[in-house]
C-alpha cells in the first residue's frame, strides 16, 4: 500500500530538474549554468519551429541516446531513448531533421551508425550501420545543391546517399584545424566532434581539440569556414571559440560545441565542462550567447563567461521539467532509468505501484543496478524495498563495477559496501520491508536504514567518493545513484526519492 504522507512529502520534496537556475526576481531575465546538470556530454541541438530538441553521448549507459524537448533552452523534458539495442558504447551523436525525417547519427563499437524517426518522442528504428570503421563523432552536413555529407574526426569527410543511411565513397582528408599555441597545457590535438552550421554561404565547421578529460585548460571549441564542406577552410580570428584559461574558473575541459539560433534570431552555443572539485557529476551540459560579426564569423561576446549570470534565451518557458524521483505507477520504467553495460529490461517489471527487479547474479559484475544521472553537489535518495525469494536488495552510488558503495540489506543485516568490501554490518532487527537512504553531501557519502521511512539510523561509514572519476577508472562515467538487487528471484522497490540539498 502507498504511504499517502510519504507521497505528500515527495511531491513537495522532488528537485526541480533544469540545472539552469534563474536568480531571484530575475527569472525572465538571466540564468546560470549548468542548463543541464549532471552527465550530459556532447550535446547536439535542433531546433524545429518554437520547439527544440536534444540528445548527447550515453556511453555505456542503455536504453542509449536519450531525447529532451525543450521551448526556452533552460528547462528541459525527456520525451525517449532513441536506442534500444545494444551496439557499444555511444560517443557523440548529431541530430539532425533533414526534410521530414529526423536522424541520429552517432559512433559505437568501431563503427559508426544512425536511426531515424518522423517524431523526436518516437517510435525511432533499428540502428543501422554505416560500415564506418576508424572514425568518431559524425556531423551532419548538407551542401548548397541538397547532397549530403559526414564531418569526421581527423578532419575527414565522407558523401552520404540521398536516403542518409550508407555511405558512398570513401573519405577525404578537408580540416586541419586549429594549432593552438604549445606552450598550452592540453591532453592532446585530438581533432573531434565536427559539427556543421551553414549561414550566408559559408560552411562553419565547429570542432573540438586539447582531449576531453586530461588538464583542466585541455579541451577547447574551435571553428573554421569555407564555401564548400570539402574546404579550403579559413581558420576564425577567434579561435579558441570556448576555453578553460586558467584551473580557478569553475568549469573545466570546456568544448564540444553545437549552435542554435532562438526564435528571435539570438543565437547560442550548447557545449560541455567538468565542474571543477566534482568531476563525478561527468561532463555538464553549458550553454553561452553567440554574436556574429559583419564578417560572417562568429564568436562569443566580449567579457562573457560561463560563470557569469547570462540573459535567458527568447521563447516560452518550458512548463515541465523531469525530476528523478519515482512511486512506479507508470505503466512502464521512466526514462530517468539506465543499466550499465548489461542492458536486460527483462528484468524490470511494475505491478501494483512497485518495481519489481529480479537478480541476475551476486555481484556488479553479473547484474547491473538500475541508475539515475545524479546531478548536483549535495542530495539524497530514499527508497523502500522489500525482499522477496532469496534476495539481497540495496541503494548504490555507483560509477563502475569497480568505483561503487552500497547499502544493502538482506534478512539478517545491514551492510556497507566500498569497492565490494563490506566495512560494517548491523544486525536487521525490522524484517524483510523497509527504507534505505544515502546522503551525498559533496562526495562525502553516509548510509542510513529505517522502519518506517521517518526514523533514521546511520550506520557508521561515511566514504569520500571524489576519486570516483574518468582519471581514476579510464572510463567516461558517473557517479551515479540507484537501486540492485542480488541473489536469486525479485526484490520490490516503491517511492524512489532523489532531493537536492
Amino acid at each position: 500500500m502507498k504511504n499517502i504522507i510519504f507521497i505528500l512529502l515527495l511531491i513537495v520534496l522532488t528537485d526541480f530538474y533544469s540545472g539552469a537556475q534563474p536568480l531571484n526576481g530575475e527569472q525572465a531575465k538571466t540564468f546560470t549554468n549548468p542548463v543541464l546538470g549532471g552527465d550530459y556530454p556532447d550535446p547536439s541541438i535542433l531546433r524545429v519551429g518554437t520547439d527544440y530538441y536534444l540528445t548527447h553521448s550515453t556511453f555505456e549507459y542503455y536504453p542509449g541516446l536519450l531525447l529532451w524537448h525543450s521551448t526556452d533552452l533552460l528547462n528541459w523534458k525527456r520525451i525517449a531513448h532513441a536506442l534500444e539495442t545494444n551496439v557499444g558504447s555511444v560517443w557523440a551523436p548529431d541530430l539532425i531533421k533533414h526534410k521530414d525525417t529526423y536522424y541520429i547519427y552517432f559512433p559505437a563499437g568501431g563503427t559508426n551508425w544512425v536511426v531515424t524517426a518522423k517524431n523526436p518522442a518516437g517510435p525511432w528504428s533499428k540502428p543501422t550501420d554505416l560500415k564506418l570503421n576508424g572514425f568518431i563523432d559524425p556531423g551532419h552536413v548538407v551542401d548548397a545543391e541538397g547532397k549530403r555529407y559526414l564531418y569526421l574526426s581527423k578532419g575527414y569527410i565522407i558523401r552520404l546517399s540521398d536516403d542518409g543511411l550508407s555511405t558512398v565513397g570513401e573519405p577525404v582528408f578537408n580540416y586541419g584545424g586549429w594549432q593552438f599555441p604549445k606552450e598550452w597545457s592540453t591532453e592532446c590535438y585530438c581533432l573531434e566532434s565536427p559539427k556543421s552550421t551553414v549561414r550566408n554561404g559559408y560552411h562553419h565547421i565547429i570542432v573540438a581539440e586539447g582531449g576531453t578529460a586530461g588538464p583542466a585548460t585541455s579541451h577547447m571549441v574551435v571553428s573554421g569556414r569555407s564555401k564548400s564542406p570539402y574546404g579550403p577552410f579559413e581558420n576564425s580570428p577567434y579561435n579558441p571559440i570556448v576555453h578553460t584559461n586558467s584551473r580557478a574558473e569553475r568549469w573545466w575541459s570546456q568544448g564540444h560545441g553545437t549552435l542554435v539560433d532562438d526564435v528571435e534570431g539570438n543565437w547560442w552555443m550548447m557545449y560541455h565542462g567538468y565542474e571543477k572539485g566534482f568531476h563525478t557529476l561527468g561532463r555538464q551540459t553549458l550553454m553561452l550567447p553567440i554574436e556574429w560579426t559583419d564578417d560572417d564569423w562568429f564568436r562569443v561576446p566580449d567579457g562573457v563567461t560561463s560563470m557569469d549570470k547570462l540573459p535567458c534565451p527568447a521563447g516560452d518557458i518550458s512548463e515541465e521539467s523531469s525530476g528523478l524521483s519515482d512511486d512506479f505507477s507508470g505503466v512502464k520504467l521512466g526514462l530517468q532509468w539506465q543499466f550499465l553495460k548489461k542492458y536486460a529490461p527483462e528484468r524490470v517489471a511494475l505491478e501494483n505501484g512497485e518495481l519489481l527487479l529480479r537478480a541476475a547474479g551476486n555481484s556488479f559484475d553479473e547484474s547491473s543496478p538500475l541508475l539515475v544521472n545524479s546531478g548536483d553537489r549535495k542530495y539524497e535518495v530514499t527508497v523502500q524495498f522489500t525482499l522477496e525469494d532469496n534476495t539481497k536488495a540495496g541503494l548504490c552510488m555507483y560509477y563502475n563495477e569497480i568505483g561503487n558503495s552500497r547499502i544493502e540489506a538482506d534478512t539478517a543485516n545491514f551492510t556497507v559496501y566500498v569497492q565490494q568490501k563490506a566495512k560494517i554490518r548491523v544486525k536487521n532487527e525490522i524484517g524483510n520491508t523497509g527504507f534505505l537512504r544515502i546522503l551525498n553531501d559533496e562526495n562525502e557519502v553516509s548510509f542510513y536504514f529505517s522502519a518506517n521511512g521517518n526514523e533514521w539510523t546511520r550506520v557508521e561509514r561515511t566514504i569520500d567518493a571524489t576519486g570516483y572519476n574518468h582519471n581514476v577508472f579510464a572510463e567516461f562515467l558517473s557517479l551515479r545513484a540507484g537501486v540492485y538487487v542480488f541473489g536469486e528471484g525479485v526484490a520490490r522497490f516503491d517511492n524512489f526519492s532523489y532531493n537536492k540539498l
